[in-house]
């Protein structure tokens, strides 16, 4: 369920304060990322976020629906951290290495938590969120897009065998609470694509 197109959203309330939609998206938001979605109960988004409990049923209707927000808010931050990074970039090797760059330079800083969208899968075995699975395919066919520019034969091959890297590299990163992890996964993808 997504609210980007509800007309009560609440994104923004009186004198330019966040509407409660807004404050329990970003209240769920930091919490679910630094503690995991579990480990957060409804009663301590409400009590951060200022907001009441009607506001958040008539608004989501229920933690899951927030749960698939916050992934699609995550996702779209995502993307837009990475046209960012990449927008005065026309290398595509250079791009796919951002992928990593942009991985080496929020790690430390986020306590090396690893994949925000990989703790929700391990989090959730048996749910499929729709925007953990449009993040990889997005993932997947930029970098095939990115290969192809490049003239790396077998994009699509290639492309996963990256991805592989890449998700090796963020739950190492996790698991070793260092970004080495992240520096070697580099490596690898630069060494494999000629980067």
């Amino acid at each position: 369920m997504s609210t980007r197109d509800e007309p009560n959203a609440g994104r923004t309330g009186r004198a330019g304060r966040p509407g409660p939609a807004e404050r329990l998206l970003e209240t769920a938001s930091a919490l679910f990322a630094e503690h995991g979605i579990r480990a957060v109960g409804i009663d301590r988004i409400l009590a951060e976020s200022g907001v009441a409990r009607a506001s958040l049923y008539s608004t989501y209707g229920s933690k899951d629906a927030l749960v698939v927000a916050y992934l699609e808010r995550l996702d779209r931050r995502d993307r837009a951290r990475w046209e960012g990074a990449v927008a005065g970039e026309h290398d595509p090797i250079a791009r796919i290495l951002a992928f990593f760059d942009l991985a080496l330079a929020s790690a430390p800083s986020k306590g090396f938590r690893g994949c925000q969208y990989s703790n929700a899968a391990t989090e959730f075995p048996d749910e499929s969120f729709a925007p953990v699975v449009a993040h990889r395919a997005w993932l997947r066919d930029t970098l095939v897009e990115l290969l192809t520019a490049a003239g790396v034969a077998e994009p699509d091959v290639v492309a996963l065998r990256i991805r592989l890297i890449y998700d090796g590299a963020l739950a190492g990163s996790k698991l070793e609470r260092t970004d080495a992890p992240l520096r070697r996964g580099r490596e690898m993808v630069a060494e494999m694509i000629g980067g």
